[in-house]
């Protein structure tokens, strides 16, 4: 044998239920990522594989043989930094780093696969009569429940019999889990061996229950697993119904200190179950070994965050329903007249013409073009509800075309299959169809969506799909999809491929020259390509607030940056105090939209007496303060797959006090948020994980050694402060030092990506000298915006005094800078400096 012979991929065959083979195929991707695939050999017809997930096949890297005997196989990377040993006899995968054994699979013996089988011979009787035929036979009244399955008084018929897969993991010195959003549990995944699973099935949840492992709105199917040494990932690609089962224990292993060789040690093992209904096992396995290292193995699987319009890092204010044309202008002027900030005001279902989407009621909507060009003036947005569902009427276009197409969701006898919802009765256009994805993207042509311009953008709601009086209030499984596939294969991925449709849409409109904005209750792995997601339909509760956090963290690991908990909670009537803790808590998240239901109480920003408004108006403030940060931040996400809202322990790696925190998180790198009391100081603090950091307010900390560019005051909307100053906050570290970035460009376009109309600087403060620099020479972007103020947090004496220098003029001439410093709290304020962004320069003190 020659263990020097060089393998793609390793292929093994395993036989299953005695006669059926299998074939394990194990590949090794560039960026220390490894995948398992495993399917049958020769099946009666092809299973289900994900589609359109992965950004592109990923390309396998080269595996050596570099030990075999009998009934073992060992596999080495080209670097031999990672081996992968093969058992045959009972079938198992061990993983190595360097020498220790980071993951192993079926090590618990679970791996079943339920091969596809010819039908019973009088299924075809049993489908007509859709009930469970009497017979007097025993065994064939068992062989018929394997090809059908009663759910309430729904009957599942399975038209290729059962086809479920599963497969146990275990990581080894691991008992922190995180991941497979989305859930309304804690942030640390929690022990299932005397519980319920996690369960990934999107549904449609009103007031979802705290603390339920049940699936609701979205599913992504990635674990991440952390120790202080390493961060590893499992990604399993599949879209049918799928149960994770978690077990963590301790496991005694001998030391390996020579002077305590006879000692035995604990050491934690989480055992790990996937199960799904269908498809075949499609595993990728995250090496690490840092999170940041998992992430961007996450993305470079499945995409980046979209870089999002500027406009919609805003405060967004939505109800079910604002009433009409006057109702808007009402909302509108009330924004201007509190001196509020707000980007986009949202219309829902109520707007359409009897629930049909890209239409409107012509009652409450007479003149929607000329309400939209009301709101371009003022220099904001609208966005409306374009939910699945279409409403059964052959005088309504879209359905009248969709029928004639043949684009709709199929039932199991091959009709039209339709359901209940919105509309009343409603058919559902099948988007996992490419054909049907162009169709549905035109539709949102300006020729075609009347009354629609530029400033509207979309919400889709309802689109897990809900299906009124159906099972689950869902699709039922056995509906048929393109190319014969049944609902139970891809359920998981149809508000996904209603979002790609949709973003898809809204760029084609533009030519492809404009960013779209769309928003999507269901969610898959890779829907951050296509905008922003939500928790859905919350409760105005305090309970509802805290579970926030750490769901929308879960949901930053799995990639999607862009996400957001309606604030105020959907459903009820939130005290005011609570109200106004929400707007503090949401104003520090990616996206921040009020939201309401139709039964609760107006809620807009105002209408809570004087005190609460002037606290909300000031958190909604310093959101649009915040903004060059936070938009900084996502195109990080975008370029690199960096959460922008991030649990401690990402940060914090080594310490194990940060590991299960959820009331507390980083935004990106700089910022620390706490859910607590507004405070309005400047206080340098000290925590056992951080190095120091600056107490601002709401409360947020600035973490010791950043620097944090923001705007110098907020405007009426993202849009009017275009031309405001910057201002920098540098908070210093214990070495005096301070590091921070920038990144602009023109907030809307794709000029960015096409034409390099972006600017992205660097600002370092070291040996009492603030600079700025450039980081990407390639950026070509020009803006006449200044830097006019830098507050110095942490600055340990008075200096005698501070000057400027514009480094690209060829004198280099110093300007005195006028400052003020306080010596109660160490800060250093530098005003009135009028120093170019795009330009380098340097500040000194002395």
């Amino acid at each position: 044998s020659n263990f020097k012979k060089l393998f793609l991929s390793l292929q093994v065959y395993l036989f299953v239920c005695s006669q059926v083979l299998l074939q394990v195929e194990i590949y090794e991707i560039e960026g220390n990522i490894f995948r398992l695939k495993i399917d049958e050999a020769s099946p009666l017809r092809a299973r289900y594989k994900v589609p359109d997930v992965l950004i592109k096949e990923p390309t396998t890297k080269r595996l050596f043989i570099s030990h075999k005997e009998a009934g073992i196989l060992v596999l080495s990377s080209v670097n031999e930094d990672y081996k992968l040993q093969v058992t045959s006899n009972p079938f198992q995968v061990e993983l190595q780093s360097k020498g220790e054994t980071v993951m192993s699979m079926n090590s618990n013996g679970l791996l079943y696969f339920e091969h596809l089988q010819p039908p019973p011979s009088d299924r075809k009787s049993t489908v007509q009569n859709e009930e469970a035929a009497s017979d007097s036979s025993k065994e064939k009244q068992e062989d018929l429940g394997l090809w059908q399955e009663k759910f309430g008084n729904f009957l599942d018929i399975k038209a290729h019999g059962p086809t479920s897969v599963g497969m146990d993991f275990s990581l080894h010195g691991y008992d922190h889990v995180y991941g497979i959003p989305q859930h309304t549990e804690t942030l640390l995944l929690k022990n299932t061996s005397d519980g319920d699973a996690y369960r990934l099935y999107n549904l449609d949840i009103f007031g979802h229950k705290i603390h339920e492992k049940i699936g609701i709105y979205g599913s992504v199917p990635l674990l991440l697993a952390h120790k202080p040494n390493r961060t590893s990932g499992i990604f399993w690609l599949n879209s049918s119904e799928t149960l994770v089962d978690i077990s963590t224990k301790a496991v005694h292993t001998p030391s390996r200190s020579a002077a305590e060789t006879a000692k035995q040690r604990a050491v934690p093992l989480t055992d790990v179950r996937w199960m799904s209904e269908s498809g075949i096992i499609d595993v990728f396995l995250l090496m690490g070994p840092t999170a940041f290292d998992t992430f961007k193995q996450f993305a470079q699987l499945t995409g980046t965050q979209a870089l999002p319009p500027l406009f919609s890092l805003g405060y967004h204010q939505c109800r079910w329903n604002y009433e009409d044309e006057q109702d808007v202008k009402a909302v509108d002027a009330g924004f201007d007249a509190h001196d509020i900030p707000y980007d986009v005001i949202w219309l829902d279902i109520e707007h359409t013409d009897g629930k049909r989407y890209f239409t409107w009621d012509k009652q409450k909507f007479q003149n929607p073009r000329k309400m939209q060009e009301h709101l371009r003036k003022k220099k904001r947005k609208l966005v409306v509800i374009v939910d699945p569902h279409i409403k059964v009427d052959p005088s309504y276009t879209l359905y009248a075309q969709a029928k004639e197409k043949g684009y709709f969701v199929k039932d199991r006898n091959g009709q039209d299959f339709e359901g209940i919802s919105w509309p009343g009765p409603s058919c559902y256009p099948d988007f996992t169809n490419p054909e049907v994805r162009k169709w549905y993207a035109d539709q949102f042509a300006f020729k075609t969506y009347k009354a629609s311009t530029n400033i509207l953008f979309v919400w889709n709601d309802m689109n897990e799909p809900s299906v009124f009086k159906g099972a689950e209030l869902t699709m039922q499984k056995d509906a048929v999809h393109y190319n014969n596939w049944e609902h139970r294969e891809v359920h998981n991925l149809y508000g996904f491929y209603q979002q790609m449709a949709t973003a898809e849409g809204l760029i084609r409109r533009s030519s492809g020259k404009e960013r779209p904005f769309v928003l999507t209750r269901s969610f898959f792995a890779g829907s951050q390509k296509y905008g922003a997601v939500w928790t859905g339909d919350n409760t105005a509760d305090w309970s509802y607030l805290k579970i926030s956090i750490p769901m929308l963290l879960t949901i930053n690991m799995a990639g999607i940056s862009f996400c957001g908990a309606d604030v105020g909670g959907f459903i009820g009537d939130p005290e005011p105090e609570l109200l106004v803790r929400w707007y503090q808590a949401g104003a520090y998240q990616p996206f921040f939209r009020g939201h309401s239901n139709m039964e609760s109480k107006r809620r807009e920003p105002w209408l809570f007496g004087e005190k609460n408004t002037q606290i909300i108006r000031r958190a909604i403030r310093e959101r649009y303060v915040l903004l060059p940060y936070l938009y900084t931040l996502f195109y990080r996400a975008h370029t690199a797959a960096e959460p922008v809202m991030r649990s401690l322990w990402i940060e914090f790696p080594e310490k194990m006090e940060t590991f299960d925190v959820e009331n507390e998180y980083m935004l990106g790198k700089q910022v620390s948020y706490s859910l607590g009391f507004d405070l309005n100081i400047f206080e340098v603090v000290w925590k056992p994980f951080c190095p120091g950091f600056v107490f601002l307010q709401i409360p947020v900390f600035q973490r010791g050694g950043t620097v944090i560019p923001l705007k110098t005051t907020a405007g009426k909307s993202t849009e009017w402060m275009i031309d405001i100053s910057y201002e920098l906050h540098v908070a210093l570290d214990t070495e005096a030092c301070a590091i921070g970035e920038l990144y602009i460009d023109d907030g809307h376009s794709f000029q960015y990506l096409h034409k390099k109309q972006f600017l992205y600087r660097k600002f370092t403060f070291c040996k009492n000298i603030l600079s700025s620099s450039c980081i990407d020479e390639s950026g070509q972007y020009h803006t006449t915006c200044v830097v006019e103020r830098v507050i110095i947090l942490g600055f340990g004496k008075h200096p005698t005094s501070v000057t400027q220098t514009l480094l690209s003029c060829s004198d280099g001439k110093k300007t005195e800078v006028v400052f003020t410093y306080d010596t109660k709290t160490s800060v250093l304020t530098l005003e009135n400096i009028a120093l170019s962004v795009d330009a380098d320069w340097e500040i000194c003190i002395s």
